[in-house]
């Protein structure tokens, strides 16, 4: 039986709703984790059955008139997904058994230093004779598959309704997510993201599978998507009070991510894993005589030694200096990769209209819109075909989506079912009352308001398309095209590779970057930020509060004590010599440039 040792020391997070949606179908094989997208029951729906039919599997119609469809049709197809990976797993290790040339490929494809890799070194080294033969006993014992895990976006939790009648929580949209996670045959971890929801995460408490056995093992698990320390100590302990343990926090950059960008308070990552590197005893320690009471009072036996506790980190990680720097510097467990792997068709589900268009995208090409109906930043990439469309539906007052999924219609202002901000239906009455009002103000204000408005995108259809149009699976409905959400890191990843290059490049065996002058990971994000309270600033309409003020103020000095650590940093690391000098100028000039910035404050009252 294989270990549950982790085969590679990184991942690839979910991106959209749907371009990681088969990820495990194609990479699990190779010991690579990723992260499927558990939102979309529609396009699961549409996927399940075009895999059972590609491999020739049961597969069962799950209409909207079945009671509960949602979970069901979440469990149908990560079953599908568990059982395709398990068959493809097992292909894999007879091909190597077999083909000594396909066994020297995959070994340039583990980490430099991983401990399966010597072993497996090793072995061959030893077996002299009938190496093909037994080297299959070798890897049924050492080898395993990546890790199926599925991703919730705390936030989109709609309620439900037949007809005038609301359904009972458990029936809102991030609660049946997680049950069609519970009720599978997966053993692998949960990944909620976007910040607690206190009823979703009491929720699950209700499932057997994320308490510990008499062994101390976890079937399922909670890997929690943090921004900042405190948060995971938090939400952590929200949850180890309810007997439930977080095997993983996921850090990600605020800013120089993928997706929606939750900027922090001028925290920068550095400093952040920093703080998860001191602490880290002391967070298990603490979780773990939280959980202990909890399961004590539940009558479930507490594991006799401290559960595994993962911290992995993820934004704008580039090249294998960056990487290694973050598993050495950190002690990081892992590291995510996601942005790049858009351009690796073996890894993700990307029509070829995009991709083209990924790789031809520059850093001008890449900004934070205000396109999500969430009220959140969004990475954006100027040219897609929504934009397009979008575009000319406004040109011609059309403005707004059918809105045929409402995942996003989370808005009670005009019905206690929710209305979407980027549906017609809600755009039609918000620019009919701005008409109204059209009189009191100029037209440059009346125009500001309006793009406001109309800007909002249907992320939910334009998120998923473009796995439907790779997939050769007819659209239906309004067009809305292809939305995608690189983080800015994705300027600097210029053309399609295989996996087995883009794998080398991780772990720092082979360059895919074509431009010498892609700046390292902390001067990009800590010059985003920069911006970021610059702009905040500018566009602040507002009237201006002490609380604001102290935000401001708390934000700039973040900003200035990310740089003292980051001089620190880079003087004393054996790592990123070769740009040392340029990243102490860079720190410099950032310094300069945020002491220069102004933070308004209140007229005085005469």
């Amino acid at each position: 039986m294989a270990t549950n040792k982790a085969i590679h020391n990184f991942h690839i997070p979910v991106m959209g709703l749907s371009y990681t949606i088969d990820s495990p179908i194609r990479v699990a094989q190779y010991g690579i984790s990723s992260v499927i997208s558990i939102i979309d029951d529609d396009v699961i729906e549409k996927m399940n059955k075009f895999y059972t039919e590609k491999y020739n599997l049961f597969y069962e119609s799950i209409s909207l008139k079945v009671e509960d469809y949602r979970a069901k049709r979440i469990t149908a197809y990560l079953d599908t997904v568990q059982e395709i990976v398990n068959q493809k797993f097992e292909l894999f290790k007879q091909e190597l058994s077999k083909s000594r040339k396909s066994l020297d490929h995959y070994i340039q494809m583990l980490p430099n230093r991983s401990e399966f890799k010597k072993s497996l070194l090793l072995y061959l080294t030893e077996q002299k004779e009938n190496v093909t033969e037994t080297v299959k006993d070798f890897l049924d014992q050492h080898l395993s598959h990546g890790d199926i895990d599925v991703n919730i976006m705390t936030k989109l939790d709609k309620d439900n309704f037949i007809k005038d009648e609301q359904l009972p929580v458990i029936f809102n949209d991030a609660h049946a997510s997680l049950r069609g996670f519970a009720n599978s045959k997966l053993a692998s971890s949960l990944v909620l993201s976007a910040g607690m929801n206190p009823r979703l995460y009491s929720y699950i408490e209700s499932f057997n599978d994320f308490f510990p056995d008499e062994n101390g093992i976890l079937r399922k698990k909670i890997t929690l998507k943090v921004s900042d320390y405190r948060s995971a100590l938090i939400q952590g302990s929200f949850l180890a009070k309810k007997g439930i343990w977080v095997s993983e926090y996921r850090i990600e950059s605020g800013l120089n991510c993928g997706g929606h960008a939750f900027a922090t308070n001028g925290m920068l990552l550095g400093p952040i894993m920093e703080e998860f590197k001191q602490k880290k005893n002391e967070l298990i320690q603490t979780i773990h005589e939280l959980m202990s009471k909890a399961l004590t009072q539940k009558g479930i036996v507490v594991p006799t030694e401290y559960l595994d506790l993962k911290v992995t980190v993820q934004g704008g990680v580039g090249d294998g200096e960056e990487h290694q720097f973050l598993l050495e510097n950190y002690n990081a467990d892992a590291v995510g990769w996601g942005s790049p792997f858009l351009l690796v068709p073996e890894a993700t589900s990307v029509d070829i209209e995009t991709r083209e268009l990924l790789a031809k995208a520059k850093e001008e090409d890449l900004y934070l819109s205000d396109i999500s109906p969430l009220g959140v930043k969004f990475n954006s990439l100027k040219g897609t075909s929504n934009e397009l469309l979008q575009k000319k539906r406004i040109s011609e007052n059309r403005t707004g989506s059918s809105c045929p999924k409402k995942f996003l219609a989370l808005s009670k202002e005009f019905t206690p079912k929710g209305t979407c901000t980027a549906s017609k239906v809600y755009q039609d009455i918000k620019l009919a009352d701005l008409f109204e009002e059209k009189e009191t103000m100029s037209q440059e204000e009346y125009d500001k308001k309006k793009n406001k408005i109309t800007e909002k995108a249907c992320l939910c259809v334009g998120l998923s398309n473009s796995t439907l149009i790779e997939n050769g699976i007819p659209l239906k409905g309004e067009k809305q095209g292809v939305v995608v959400c690189p983080g800015p890191n994705m300027a600097y990843f210029d053309k399609e590779v295989s996996l087995y290059e883009m794998v080398r490049h991780i772990y720092g065996n082979a360059n895919i970057l074509s431009d010498s002058n892609r700046p390292n990971m902390f001067i990009k994000e800590l010059n985003m930020y920069v911006d970021f309270l610059k702009d905040e600033i500018i566009e602040f309409s507002d009237t201006i509060a002490n609380a604001q003020i102290k935000k401001w103020e708390s934000f700039k000095l973040n900003l200035l004590e990310g740089i003292h650590y980051y001089e620190n940093l880079f003087s004393d690391t054996s790592f990123f010599k070769a740009i040392q000098e340029k990243v102490k100028t860079q720190l410099a000039d950032c310094k300069m440039e945020i002491n220069l910035i102004q933070i308004p404050q209140l007229e005085p009252v005469l």
